[in-house]
């Protein structure tokens, strides 16, 4: 007899000794804070109370020699308890107690395989009419208090091999549960079952757990499946548990790949949208936990709004995310932070001029006219379009007064703005010396921009040799616009274009030529159209007339497959 049975038998002893004082809920109360109630002692208390006094002696006898076989048949001739119940009730107290490997020791004695019919049974009669359950049967194969008893102790023995780190043995065992449920009620528990003995509670915990279990055993899978047979079948769990579990599960699958959703989810969905993949899945569950916060029936959570728009923007659809921030309740997110985001949005989605507005208003004085990332957004949208370079003066230079030197990055970024800004707006000059002054200052903010990031800035070269290539400096723009490509490992067409550019303005048609030859073996088909159209000029100018035509054809046939292929819409280029 080893030291453990002898362990286990003075918790025997001690359980049973409240059970014959009839102080058993109130100790178990005092022993573990927050513990449930005795289940399976609730039903037989009132029924033997008084038969377990001419019995005490005996039973404490075996307790003292600390046997736990003679212990549990002590208290199953008592009356009080069967063989599982006994050991359901130890399991737990041990398990309470933080004796982990003992709890695990006497629920591996509980025959779950022998006692899953009965409780299989149990469920299945228990929910039917009264009149049907009469004509089978009058005394029903077990109480509910023993069914909720030996329910938790699967429950806790999963919990147990989870401490032990036994992940897989663990999701094996939380799963009886949940399977034995599924099978005896395939319409779901109806409502309040179980309740008076918590069955309700171990069944939405093991709900819970098993897809965490299943992670653990790195089983991605079954991880899926489970999370989808916790939200598809009727569990009966609350709000709470169930936005839990859909912000979990979006979770995973937002950050798990790509994987295709399989048939059996289609099948269950009728004609309802299927998402085909894990992204709209995750996608399509945070916008159901977003509506559920709008509707004011859960709590509302800021890191749902986090991962979804991550998850649209992964998935391009900016628009939809957009939507998404508009229906926010003001009481959950400040009007600024609403602005901003809902401006990255349309940007994203080629609505310049709706998000330009958008700046404009968290930008003006009753809101928040010094917020730097606004300015310099703003800044980037109007430089960009010409009739709104002189405000991409205005924003980049307000943008640079707000720094006050704290972002070397973001000066250096405000002062690119500015420079490219300033050189749309000098076209716009109606003197000479006024479109001079202008481009003298677009060329000092732009070499004060690659100072400052110490020319390691690749769009800041390109912009400072354009602007020196315009402006005639083409010595300096041919430097700025090699380190360029350096920089973008020639895997920028742009700056192969520049390169060609800068070379034809010096008469090297042939080594223009053969940059932009460079350029069209590291290009794909589809992209090789500005390069055709610059290689017959380049051929053009050097009176290579074969050579020109030659090279329209090619481009004319790319044109061509393209409209055919992807129809009215594609993108034309200018031959001439």
């Amino acid at each position: 007899m080893g030291s453990r049975d002898k362990h286990r038998g003075k918790r025997l002893q001690k359980i049973m000794k409240c059970f014959c004082s009839g102080d058993m809920v109130k100790e178990e109360e005092t022993m573990v804070p927050n513990s449930s109630e005795s289940l399976a002692t609730k039903d037989y208390f009132s029924s033997t109370a008084s038969g377990i006094s001419g019995q005490d002696g005996q039973v404490e006898r075996r307790l003292d020699s600390g046997n736990i076989e003679q212990a549990e048949s002590s208290l199953r001739e008592s009356g009080i308890l069967n063989y599982e119940e006994a050991r359901a009730l130890l399991g737990r107290y041990e398990y309470q107690e933080g004796n982990i490997e003992a709890a695990l020791h006497v629920f591996e004695g509980i025959n779950i395989a022998a006692l899953t019919p009965k409780i299989k049974v149990f469920l299945a009669k228990s929910t039917e009419r009264p009149k049907r359950r009469s004509q089978n049967y009058t005394t029903p194969p077990m109480s509910i208090h023993t069914a909720g008893l030996l329910l938790e102790a699967i429950f806790l023995k999963a919990k147990c091999l989870q401490v032990l780190a036994r992940f897989e043995e663990s999701a094996q065992t939380c799963k009886i549960i949940l399977d034995l449920i599924e099978s005896s009620l395939p319409e779901g528990l109806p409502g309040n079952f179980g309740s008076e003995c918590k069955l309700q509670e171990t069944l939405s915990k093991a709900v819970e757990l098993l897809p965490e279990l299943w992670k653990l055993a790195d089983c991605p899978r079954e991880v899926i499946l489970s999370y989808r047979n916790a939200l598809l079948h009727r569990w009966n769990l609350d709000a709470g548990t169930t936005a839990k579990i859909q912000k979990e599960f979006a979770i995973f699958l937002l950050y798990s790949g790509g994987e295709e959703i399989p048939s059996d989810l289609r099948s269950h969905m009728d004609s309802s949208f299927v998402p085909r993949n894990n992204i709209e899945e995750a996608i399509l569950l945070l916008m159901i936990l977003q509506r559920k916060i709008a509707l004011n029936k859960i709590e509302s959570d800021p890191s749902i709004m986090e991962h979804l728009s991550f998850s649209l923007s992964v998935s391009g659809d900016l628009t939809a995310l957009a939507n998404q921030w508009e229906e926010l309740l003001p009481v959950t997110i400040n009007r600024r932070e609403r602005y901003h985001a809902l401006a990255l949005c349309y940007y994203g989605a080629n609505k310049d001029l709706v998000a330009l507005n958008l700046l404009k208003k968290l930008l003006s004085s009753s809101e928040d006219p010094k917020h730097v990332p606004a300015l310099l957004m703003a800044s980037k949208i109007c430089c960009e379009n010409p009739d709104l370079a002189k405000d991409g003066v205005s924003y980049a230079c307000r943008a640079r007064e707000n720094l006050f030197e704290k972002c070397n990055q973001l000066e250096s970024l405000a002062n690119c703005l500015l420079g490219v800004s300033l050189s749309t707006y000098s076209k716009f000059a109606v003197s000479n010396s006024e479109r001079f002054e202008r481009q003298s200052e677009a060329l000092h903010s732009l070499e004060t921009a690659s100072t400052m990031t110490k020319m390691k800035e690749p769009l800041i070269l390109y912009y400072l040799s354009l602007e020196c290539a315009e402006q005639r400096k083409l010595d300096s723009a041919l430097c700025y616009a090699e380190r360029f490509l350096s920089l973008e490992a020639g895997s920028n067409i742009r700056g192969w274009l520049l390169l060609a550019r800068i070379l034809s303005a010096q008469k090297q048609f042939l080594d223009a030529e053969g940059i932009v030859d460079a350029a069209l073996d590291r290009t794909g088909i589809w992209d090789q159209g500005d390069l055709l159209r610059t290689k017959a000029k380049l051929q053009i100018a050097q009176e290579k007339l074969p050579s020109a035509i030659e090279t329209y054809t090619q481009l004319l046939g790319i044109l061509l497959v393209q409209r055919k292929t992807f129809g009215s819409r594609t993108k034309l280029y200018k031959i001439y």
